[in-house]
């Protein structure tokens, strides 16, 4: 507990020597090609195709340097084939990226850094029906890098790759991938 009141406190204090005016507020979405990565999976794991919708704060630290952190809702999973049955597994969280943002050029930024996600849902469906997933992890780490390009009127387009560090379910190797392509505009 007091890791993490030191953490906030430091937090707060370092934000409270940046300028609001190097403070950008945005919001973006776009679309997700997820993917599970799961050891010894019976049949065959494709990916799905989905979406991701949120916030975006980027904090300039200096010229070049800056954090950028989002809160998105993400919709991610699988298609799976085994023996013929198909089925979407599909996976909702809400990732909060911290990333250092580092300025290649001026409008062009190289951004790395870990995720955290929140699990909110999880279910199979069928052509028939949907089955709630009982045995999912709360929490999923991951790391994310990729790069974003701004334009002088805040419009900025952002490829990312989400690599899952955690396994998302209980008892077997499993991990979340997601590849995401994104459009975003800042408000200042």
């Amino acid at each position: 507990m007091r890791k993490i009141i030191l953490s906030v406190a430091i937090g707060v204090l370092t934000l409270m020597g940046v300028n609001a005016q190097n403070i950008h507020f945005g919001a973006k979405g776009g679309i997700n090609l997820a993917s599970l990565d799961i050891e010894n999976a019976a049949g065959t794991i494709n990916g799905r195709t989905s979406f991701h919708l949120g916030g975006v704060v980027n904090i300039e630290l200096s010229e070049n340097i800056g954090i950028q952190s989002e809160l998105l809702y993400s919709a991610q999973g699988a298609n799976s084939n085994v023996n013929g049955f198909e089925s979407t597994i599909k996976l909702d969280y809400i990732n909060v990226p911290v990333l250092l943002d580092y300025k290649v050029l001026d409008n062009f930024s190289l951004q790395g850094g870990p995720q955290i996600g929140f699990n909110i849902n999880a279910e199979t469906e069928t052509d028939n029906s949907t089955f709630e997933i009982p045995s999912v992890e709360t929490i999923d780490l991951a790391l994310a890098f990729g790069a974003q390009y701004t334009l002088e009127q805040g419009i900025f387009f952002q490829s990312r790759y989400s690599l899952g560090l955690t396994d998302y379910a209980q008892g077997i190797r499993s991990r979340n991938n997601v590849f995401s392509l994104s459009v975003g505009y800042f408000f200042n």
